[in-house]
């Protein structure tokens, strides 16, 4: 059974012809989150662009039945190489000792700061 979910509660809606995440086979699969709020605005600040963008993939985990603590793969996308060492200190504040597999990649993404997916397990209790 392959669940979608076009939006998640709290976020804007999908800007484009695709889900927020997709559920399939026990795993979420989530598009890339980008570090802008629900009303549209950006935090000035990098570390709190970095937290924003990991709220945000927090609801749609949450949404699809999952949460931070079963994400097993990250692919973060820095626009900057020299974001990464507080990119690295915000995301272990949420990962902590998780530790998901990850690869980080530094491209040039339109006028978003970066973005980040993850592929998850969903929670036992709530695998449909």
């Amino acid at each position: 059974m392959i669940r979608r979910i076009d939006s998640a509660p709290g976020l804007a809606p999908a800007i484009g012809p695709y889900s927020q995440a997709v559920v399939a086979n026990g795993f979420v699969f989530t598009t890339g989150q980008v570090p802008f709020r629900a009303d549209g605005t950006l935090p000035e600040r990098f570390e709190d662009q970095v937290r924003v963008c990991i709220e945000n993939l927090r609801s749609v985990l949450e949404a699809a039945g999952s949460d931070l603590a079963h994400v097993v793969k990250v692919t973060a996308f820095l626009t900057d190489p020299a974001q990464r060492e507080e990119f690295n200190r915000v995301y272990a504040e949420y990962f902590g000792e998780a530790k998901p597999a990850r690869t980080t990649v530094c491209v040039d993404i339109w006028d978003i700061p970066f973005e980040i997916e993850c592929v998850a397990a969903v929670r036992a209790e709530l695998e449909r």
